[in-house]
């Protein structure tokens, strides 16, 4: 009996042990990393982001009241920066403070990652780089709205293994005023976060920015429909994914007519003849797999709904529909505290305006998303084209983005318009 009271009380001493160990040396790199020597802090770093999301943690258990300090007073001290720098490096994501969120830039590693943990991948294309402040304009504001806020980082923290990768570099523009001052921008370039399941394919896809709401509601159901795929056979895979693209087609339109209804636009005849018909009729009819290969056929028959409803929905009515859903733009505590730091804006009425503003801009960008470019990216899953990600990226960026690779100035440059600047202002390296 004594012997068998032993064994298990061994084995547990042992893992103690063990795992005592290698806090302490996550403790210690979390030490060394914020040195005053550039090779030590440089190795601490390298062996920490090896470490994964645990060198991650190290470093945020170690510097907690540092972390917590900031976000109370904003100060950027030297120590401060040397910290963030640290934290950022691993997180691989600017101000990574705030959400404490671990990303892969490997593909690999994150696939390999997933499949051990069954988790499926969030997966950024960007323009730029996420762990530096000039990525492009959706990406910083992901980092603000989406990423620190509390209950979206959660989710991602816990259910999903990240992963992003940069598409090209963000352009950037200097504004010098000729007096000393000068303005810092990235200009155009958009965002996608896709939905991978735990082996690596492309379920879904979300693109620009959305509401915190939208985004946490998409990441759970995109959870739920990687959970559902598992384990299943390759026409079973297909046919559940078909019927998911295909019913939320269906939700979005209708969506879409319920809230033009709302802002007293008549709709067109042939979707109110629908509608008055049943109330859930825009339906997306179903096509035999033997039709997939006209794809141009298809791509219009399951999204005429959503095309008639656009050409009925102007700049006015945008601005309508988005105020119906305010309440899912509204930002959260941590939100809000990290855009003060930012802005340095200790003016209350103007930063309130601020703020206003900025959930105004996200429920418009939010409901334009969500209606015209997720409908065209449910319909090319419909047709197959999430098997292939760095293909369909590429789609995206050229028929929704609308900048795509052949376009090396990203449409900021024409030899068709006069700029009244010897060589039309182009500087070449």
């Amino acid at each position: 009996m004594r012997i068998k009271l032993i064994v298990p009380l061994l084995l547990i001493t042992i893992a103690f042990t063990a795992t005592t160990k290698a806090n302490n040396k996550a403790e210690t790199l979390a030490r060394q990393a914020v040195s005053e020597n550039t090779n030590e802090s440089t190795k601490a770093i390298a062996n920490l982001r090896l470490m994964g999301a645990e060198g991650l943690r190290a470093l945020i258990d170690t510097y907690q009241a540092d972390i917590a300090r900031y976000m109370q007073t904003g100060k950027q001290t030297p120590q401060w920066l040397k910290i963030a720098n640290a934290l950022d490096a691993v997180a691989m994501q600017k101000d990574s403070y705030s959400s404490h969120l671990f990303w892969h830039t490997d593909f690999e590693a994150a696939k390999a990652e997933a499949a051990r943990s069954g988790k499926p991948i969030l997966s950024l294309r960007l323009l730029g780089n996420l762990n530096e402040e000039f990525s492009c304009a959706n990406s910083r504001f992901f980092r603000s709205v989406l990423y620190a806020n509390d209950e979206v980082s959660k989710i991602m923290r816990e259910r999903f293994v990240l992963h992003w990768k940069s598409v090209r570099p963000a352009p950037k523009v200097t504004i010098d005023f000729g007096d000393g001052r000068k303005i810092e921008r990235t200009i155009t370039g958009n965002s996608i976060h896709y939905i991978l399941d735990s082996n690596g394919q492309a379920i879904d896809a979300l693109p620009g920015l959305n509401a915190p709401v939208t985004f946490k509601n998409w990441l759970i159901s995109s959870e739920q429909l990687s959970n559902q795929l598992k384990s299943k056979s390759y026409v079973d895979r297909v046919t559940i994914l078909e019927r998911f693209h295909r019913s939320r087609i269906n939700q979005i339109t209708n969506d879409w007519a319920d809230d033009l209804e709302k802002t007293g636009v008549k709709l067109p005849k042939e979707i109110a003849a629908k509608r008055n018909k049943n109330p859930s009729a825009m339906e997306a009819a179903p096509l035999a797999l033997t039709k997939r290969a006209v794809e141009i056929d298809i791509l219009k028959q399951i999204t005429a709904d959503a095309t008639l409803l656009e050409a009925n929905t102007n700049l006015d009515e945008w601005k309508k529909i988005a105020a119906l859903h305010a309440n899912d733009a509204k930002l959260d505590k941590t939100s809000v505290s990290m855009i003060r730091r930012q802005t340095m804006n200790n003016d209350e009425g103007q930063f309130s305006k601020l703020i206003s503003n900025l959930e105004g801009f996200i429920a418009l960008d939010t409901v334009r998303n969500q209606y015209l470019l997720r409908t065209k990216l449910h319909a090319w899953f419909v047709t197959g084209e999430g098997n292939d990600l760095d293909r369909l990226n590429e789609k995206v960026y050229a028929q929704i983005f609308l900048t795509p690779d052949s376009d090396p100035w990203l449409g900021l440059y024409s030899p068709d318009t006069y700029t009244a600047i010897d060589g039309g202002g182009i500087i070449k390296p």
